[in-house]
């Protein structure tokens, strides 16, 4: 009996890993740019942590660079997270390989660049908008394409 993975090209496969790697990378080095824009601003969320630097400091929770970094890795995990799984199910799909690998490369690419022109250096819109776009859209691709292969 034929296993569904069976479908999944190696190539395509690869690249999903790949990217998906990348994609983990960026996510986890948002931490520490949050906590290069707190110590940067003197903007700590805790009690313990403002007064570990000075025993001055209080607690300041609405900076708006900090709060910048957290929305846009609050959108990360918004965004990366389904990718991770609409990623995996379009490869049972057996698509093209080259359509696979360069969705892949597209989410991951413009996951990273909207990160750069929202939380690193402060681009003017339409960029943000442009980088997210570049990520939903084959998002939303792989879902439909996943979805209507099961359907039928």
């Amino acid at each position: 009996m034929a296993s569904p993975f069976d479908a999944i090209n190696p190539d395509a496969y690869k690249a999903y890993v790949f990217w998906s790697a990348v994609l983990v990378v960026k996510i986890l080095l948002m931490a520490p740019l949050t906590a290069i824009q707190r110590f940067k601003n003197k903007a700590f969320a805790n009690p313990e942590d403002a007064s570990s630097i000075s025993k001055k400091l209080k607690p300041k929770l609405d900076d708006p660079d900090v709060e910048r970094v957290r929305r846009a890795h609050l959108n990360d995990l918004e965004n990366i997270l389904p990718f991770f799984v609409i990623g995996f199910l379009y490869l049972l799909t057996s698509p093209a390989p080259f359509l696979a690998i360069n969705l892949f490369r597209a989410v991951a690419v413009s996951r990273i660049l909207h990160t750069l022109v929202y939380a690193v250096v402060v681009v003017p819109q339409p960029a943000r908008f442009l980088a997210f776009m570049g990520a939903m859209v084959p998002t939303a691709y792989m879902a439909i394409q996943t979805l209507l292969y099961f359907m039928r």
